[in-house]
C-alpha cells in the first residue's frame, strides 16, 4: 500500500540524508520525495510517498523519525483527507498535425502547453495521481523525448 507521509523538519543540512537513511535501512524504496521551505524559512516540509506492505515496519519508521533531533512533526496522511499534486514538465517531438491533437487533449486534461516550435513542444501537467497518469497516457502516443517531475506534494485538508 502506498503511504503519503508529511514531515515538518528544521531546515538544516543533513536532515534529508538522515531521513532517507531510515527508509533505506528498512528496505523501503521512496517512490516520491518533495522538499521545500514552508511559510517559515527555518522549517521545511517533506512529502514522502512509500510503498509499504508491512504496516508494522512503517510504524517503526515513523516512531524513529519522531526521535530524530531535527524532526518537528510526522503525519501519515494516507488514511486522512488530503490534497496531493505533482508537477511534470515534458518535451514531445512534433509533426505539424500533432499540434491540434495535443491542443484538443489539453482542453480536456490538466495539461498546459508552455512552449512550442516546429518540431518540439514543452508541456506542463499539474494534478493529482490519477490526473497525471491519465495525462501521461494520452501524451505517450506523440513520443515523449524528455520528462522531469517534482514528486508529489501533499497537505491535509484539516
Amino acid at each position: 500500500m502506498k503511504h503519503t507521509i508529511s514531515v515538518l523538519v528544521e531546515n538544516k543540512p543533513g536532515v534529508l540524508a538522515r531521513i532517507a537513511g531510515l527508509f533505506s535501512a528498512r528496505g523501503f524504496n521512496i517512490d516520491s520525495l518533495a522538499v521545500g521551505e514552508t511559510e517559515d524559512p527555518t522549517i521545511s516540509r517533506m512529502s514522502i510517498v512509500v510503498d509499504a506492505a508491512d504496516e508494522r515496519i512503517l510504524e517503526q519508521i515513523k516512531k524513529q523519525l519522531h526521535k530524530l533531533i531535527d524532526i518537528i512533526t510526522v503525519v501519515d496522511l494516507t488514511k486522512k483527507d488530503f490534497f496531493e499534486h505533482e508537477l511534470i514538465l515534458l518535451k514531445i517531438n512534433l509533426s505539424p498535425k500533432d499540434k491540434s491533437k495535443i491542443s484538443h487533449i489539453a482542453s480536456k486534461l490538466p495539461i498546459k502547453i508552455i512552449d512550442s516550435n516546429e518540431d518540439k513542444m514543452i508541456i506542463e501537467i499539474i494534478g493529482d495521481n490519477a490526473q497525471v497518469k491519465e495525462s501521461l497516457e494520452a501524451l505517450r502516443q506523440f513520443g515523449i523525448s524528455e520528462l522531469t517531475r517534482t514528486g508529489r506534494i501533499a497537505i491535509a485538508k484539516k
